[in-house]
């Protein structure tokens, strides 16, 4: 004679046959309550109504709980226990449905510090088959969600030859009062020639400090080997860079340089043509034929504009480093628009909607979540950002 289970399995697997999947919400219910009565007999020693002296407790009826699952909203019957010394009784298997409803969760945080509201994540999610989002679900959703990207911020990382560095500012309520955010972040790329977000922060300064320290976290997480930097001239990174990064050669973004040199240019004519004689530098063929060609330029802004032509001479050198660079990677590495592109753009459009974060956790939740999406996107594509044609890395 077949066991009870066995005949509910039966009876719901002919369920399935007669409706389908629509009635996977049911199946899925009995299934576990039936797993977890299954756990109750088991952790008491004895089946339902059985006396033996080994039984170490008795049943004690059930209680309803919702649970939220990827088949839908769903209410399970959680068996209960009485007369057992030592642990409570809780179904394992109650706790491994939790976990499997992991994505779930993460997908509503996800949408939450996207700027979607509660009520239109809560029309999304009832298109799934759940219920309406409490804001206890949100909070719990979010706080899952700051766990897997608290692991990503501080994996391991290895060695990365080349890092670009950049940051953008974010608006932060503080103490009652709107301030300016720094958002610091990293990309690496490694001995592949694969590009890797590398890390991110965000705190109410962009000052050496805050440099000083998300560097100093990067190589306390295992960053080396980095022999080449490529970041714009942001306040305190200079100081931060050769006090952690000593060995690194430094390159100053050339797009930025133009865009300083114009700003510096006197008027309207030089304005015009100083973009295409510095991408004639740029372009050189060499070190040495950048240098004469940046001696020559100077020269001849000596009489015209002679302030502008003591900051080119004191500061475009500082973007000629890429030509110690193999010449396949000079192009790639020039300039850390690569990170302003892949990354900031990204960010800035992700937080349009959002424009005053309540809070420096907040902020760094979003930007991590649209970091850590790109950095996966990178690791799994067979696209190489260089190649080192066996060099020696």
């Amino acid at each position: 004679m077949p066991e009870p289970q066995d005949r509910t399995v039966a009876a719901l697997m002919e369920q399935l046959i007669s409706y389908g999947p629509e009635s996977m919400a049911q199946v899925f219910t009995k299934l576990f309550d039936l797993a977890m009565r299954l756990e109750r007999e088991q952790f008491l020693e004895a089946d339902l109504y059985q006396r033996t002296p080994e039984r170490r407790g008795y049943a004690n009826g059930y209680k309803a709980k919702k649970l939220d699952t990827p088949a839908g909203t769903i209410t399970l019957n959680v068996p209960k226990t009485k007369g057992h010394e030592g642990e409570p009784f809780y179904p394992q298997s109650l706790e491994r449905g939790r976990r499997s409803c992991r994505a779930v969760m993460l997908a509503v945080a996800e949408m939450y510090v996207k700027g979607v509201s509660t009520r239109d994540a809560a029309k999304v999610m009832a298109e799934l088959g759940l219920e309406s989002l409490s804001s206890s679900q949100v909070s719990r959703a979010a706080a899952l969600l700051d766990e897997e990207l608290e692991a990503w911020r501080t994996r391991e990382l290895g060695t990365f030859p080349y890092l670009m560095l950049d940051a953008r500012y974010e608006k932060v309520r503080q103490g009652g009062v709107v301030r300016d955010a720094a958002v610091l972040s990293a990309i690496g790329i490694d001995k592949e020639g694969k590009r890797r977000i590398l890390g991110v922060s965000a705190k109410l300064s962009e000052a050496e400090v805050h440099w000083r320290d998300f560097l100093d976290n990067l190589v306390a997480r295992g960053l080396r080997g980095v022999t080449f930097v490529v970041s714009d001239d942001h306040g305190g990174l200079n100081a931060a860079r050769k006090a952690v990064l000593s060995g690194a050669v430094w390159q100053r973004c050339q797009f930025h340089l133009a865009q300083n040199a114009i700003h510096h240019a006197p008027n309207r004519a030089i304005k015009k043509r100083i973009g295409a004689e510095l991408r004639r530098i740029w372009n050189a063929d060499s070190l040495d034929e950048a240098k004469d060609l940046l001696e020559r330029l100077v020269e001849s802004y000596a009489t015209t504009a002679p302030d502008l032509a003591k900051w080119l001479e004191a500061n475009i050198p500082e973007g000629l480093a890429v030509f110690t660079l193999p010449e396949a990677h000079r192009r790639r590495l020039r300039t850390s628009n690569p990170i302003e592109r892949a990354v900031q753009q990204e960010i800035k459009r992700r937080t349009a909607k959002i424009r005053v974060f309540p809070s420096q956790k907040s902020l760094l939740r979003l930007v991590s979540a649209v970091l850590a999406e790109i950095d996966d996107e990178w690791a799994t594509t067979d696209r190489r950002y260089i190649t080192w044609e066996n060099q020696d890395v």
